[in-house]
């Protein structure tokens, strides 16, 4: 099954995270599918840049947003992708 996970990128002290799709078995830092976007929890206001269209299409694909990622996605994107969020396509 896959997942969209953060990935930490970032040094000590200073987190900087990188939003990929992933088996979910594999360990944090190990290797991904696609790279779908970045967030930057250090600047003010916090930045989050995501492809739109790869996450929706990856969600389509019955992939599982981690619980960090579903709040990401519900506070940075457009209402009709957090409806896929809620209720995700089962193959």
């Amino acid at each position: 099954m896959l997942a969209i996970r953060m990935r930490r990128v970032g040094s000590k002290k200073k987190p900087y995270f990188r939003v990929v799709v992933t088996e979910a078995r594999s360990a944090r830092e190990s290797n991904f599918v696609e790279n779908v976007g970045t967030y930057n929890p250090r600047a003010k206001p916090a930045v989050v840049d995501l492809n739109k269209e790869r996450v929706q299409h990856w969600l389509k694909l019955g992939a599982r947003p981690s619980d960090s990622v579903r709040t990401l996605l519900a506070r940075h994107l457009s209402r009709d992708l957090s409806a896929a969020i809620v209720a995700p396509v089962t193959q």
